[in-house]
């Protein structure tokens, strides 16, 4: 599967965005999708996740109240709703597959990934 993000920009803090990962295939229902980010200088950690049958939503601590993630299996497409965004919140956002249904929240957990989308926030 091919994984295109977007929807990332500029925005101030508490402010909100909406990202998009566009996945090809036609198995998209039966992937688990997440996102995960990485900050400069960071490693890259996870943010959120949704089982392939869309029953199951994972967040990190760090988001969790203020990020929301859902699929549209109809439109092959996930999305990561972010509101009340703050500095911290700055970094490169990475959409990713996983084949079946899983809670993994490790990078090495998944196997397909998007190229990233710039999520800036200004204090």
């Amino acid at each position: 599967v091919q994984l295109q993000a977007s929807g990332g920009g500029l925005v101030q803090a508490g402010g909100s965005l909406r990202l998009s990962c566009a996945a090809s295939g036609r198995t998209f229902s039966g992937y688990t999708m997440g996102w995960f980010r990485q900050a400069p200088g960071k490693e890259r950690e996870f943010v959120a996740l949704i089982t392939s049958s869309g029953g199951v939503t994972d967040y990190a601590n760090s988001v969790k109240g203020r990020f929301s993630i859902s699929r549209d299996n109809g439109k092959n497409t996930m999305y990561l709703q972010m509101n009340s965004l703050k500095p911290e919140d700055t970094a490169v956002y990475y959409c990713t597959a996983k084949l079946g249904w899983t809670r993994n929240t490790l990078v090495g957990g998944y196997d397909y990934w998007g190229q990233g989308t710039q999520v800036t926030v200004s204090s």
